[in-house]
Parts: C-alpha cells; structure tokens; sequence
C-alpha cells in the first residue's frame, strides 16, 4: 500500500494528500500521467517514460514544473519513503488549480504534481503470466488523440468493468472498421499462424507505449520480425498467440479473445521468451 505521496513539494502521509477542489485534472481532466516499473528498487526505462511526458505536457501547452534532475530526485525519494523494491511508480501534473473556466488559467499558474510508489508482488505477476489473462473486445468510444497520455481514462474504466463482469481482465478497443487501437492500459499484440509478430503501427489512435518500445528493441536485437499495422478482431482469435504489453504488465500472455481460446489455450512460447528476456533490453536505472 501506499504509504506516502509527493505533492507540490511536499511528501505527505497517505491520509493527508490532497489537491484543490477547484484543480483542473480534477475538473476537466486536464492532466497528464507516466506508470514506471520498479524493478529490484530501480526504475525500468526512466529516460523514455520522462520524455513521453514531456511530450504530452508540450501537446497540451503545459510548462514543465520542474527539470529532470529534480524528477529524478522526487521520484527516487517517493520510492525510498514507501519503501517499493518491486511495483510502479505514478506521477502526474495537472494545469493547476484557478476558478473553473473552459479557458486555460493565466500564465504562471502552478502546475499540480502528484508522485506515489506501491509494491507490487513479483510472484503474483509470475503466476498471473504462468496463466495467462482474457481480454474483451470493445468499441472504441475514445478521443483522436490517445497519443497523449492524458487522465481522461472513463472509457478505459468502464471498459476494463464490462471485461471484469465477464471474466476477463483486460480490454482490446476496436475502431469502426473493426481493427484493434490497443488495450485499455496496454498495448496489444498477436503472433500469427506464420510466426510473425503483429502490433499496430502508432498513431494519434493509440498511446506509444514504453514497453512497446523497449520491445520492439529487443526483438531486432534478437533478429525477430515484426509487422507493424493493423489486425482484425478476426485475426486476434485466430492467431497463434497473443499478449499485451505494459509497465505493469510487462509482457502478459493472452489466452482468451471474448471467450475464446487462443492457439491452444495456454501462453505461448514466443511470448514467455520475450517476457523473459524482456528486461535484458530495458534501461535500469541506477537507484
């Protein structure tokens, strides 16, 4: 459990953190985040994760509260205080607190920022990927620019609940042509009949996932083909594997599709070698 979090400057206990009523993540969810995985009390691929934040501060005209070493420091020092050797870490900023107005406060207004750190059980996730999850597939309700990695996350939320309340864990959107965007808060991949590995190519549609990235770098380095476009809904179920990709997931097979067994119902080989050796091609973080 989360024990203490960072705000504005200050690390308070859990109890007491909080931010304005009137704070515009909170009202318009005008605010961006950033998971990062902790992995033996250091940080997995901390140099792209802080520099999609940037991005999406940038895409939404937000200042940077503060420069990357004081980054560096909070999110350090949220890990320490809360004492998580295996888990995430979450940050966000917001534009701030002012009077509720659509138009963007002044310039100058402060940034919130919010940091927390909780433990996450390795053996848990060991086991959860032993198994294997199911996904759901879903319309795609969401905004043409899911490239930002904003907190508008309702649709994610109620997607993951219907996933819930039929067994499964995660959800896959699927676009009005009937081609899979990506997970609810993961990206989402299949291995056909021939072996090639499938995921869609980034756009404004879908977030440009770390993990998807630093994946991507292991599979060149170990000379694995990938086919990055679109895939049916079709496609999924008939693939040979499939798995999803995320900080907190790193790389989860997916055994079921609505219900449905994928190859042969159990994980694939592929993807427990790429969950493997998935950590061999990320950035860790000195602590």
């Amino acid at each position: 459990m989360t024990r203490i979090i960072y705000v504005n400057g200050r690390y308070l206990p859990y109890a007491q953190a909080a931010v304005h009523a009137e704070d515009r993540g909170f009202q318009f969810a005008d605010a961006v985040y950033e998971v990062c995985e902790v992995k033996g009390g250091r940080l997995v691929d901390e140099t792209r994760h802080m520099g999609r934040l940037a991005r999406s501060l940038a895409e939404l005209g937000m200042p940077q509260p503060m420069p990357p070493g004081a980054w560096s420091r909070v999110l350090r020092e949220t890990i320490r205080r809360n004492r998580v050797t295996d888990g995430l870490v979450y940050l966000q900023v917001s534009r701030g607190a002012a009077p509720r107005n659509f138009l963007f406060p002044p310039s100058g207004t402060r940034p919130t920022v919010v940091c927390l750190a909780r433990s996450v059980s390795p053996v848990e996730q060991e086991v959860a990927a032993k198994v294997g999850i199911g996904v759901k597939t879903i319309p795609d309700p969401r905004w043409d620019r899911c490239d930002i990695k904003t907190v508008m996350l309702l649709p994610a939320a109620l997607a993951k609940e219907a996933a819930r309340a039929e067994g499964a864990t995660e959800a896959w959107f699927v676009d009005g042509n009937g081609y899979i965007t990506e997970g609810a808060s993961s990206n989402a991949w299949i291995v056909d009949g021939e072996g090639h590995l499938i995921t869609r190519s980034t756009d404004n549609r879908l977030l440009r996932g770390i993990t998807r990235t630093t994946l991507i770098d292991l599979l060149r380095r170990e000379g694995l083909e990938l086919v990055e476009r679109a895939f049916t809904v079709a496609e999924a179920k008939a693939a040979r594997e499939a798995f999803v990709t995320s900080a907190t997931n790193i790389v989860m097979p997916v055994v079921k599709i609505d219900g449905q067994p994928i190859g042969n119902g159990a994980p694939g080989l592929l993807t427990e070698r790429l969950r493997s050796e998935f950590h061999g091609a990320a950035e860790i973080a000195a602590p």
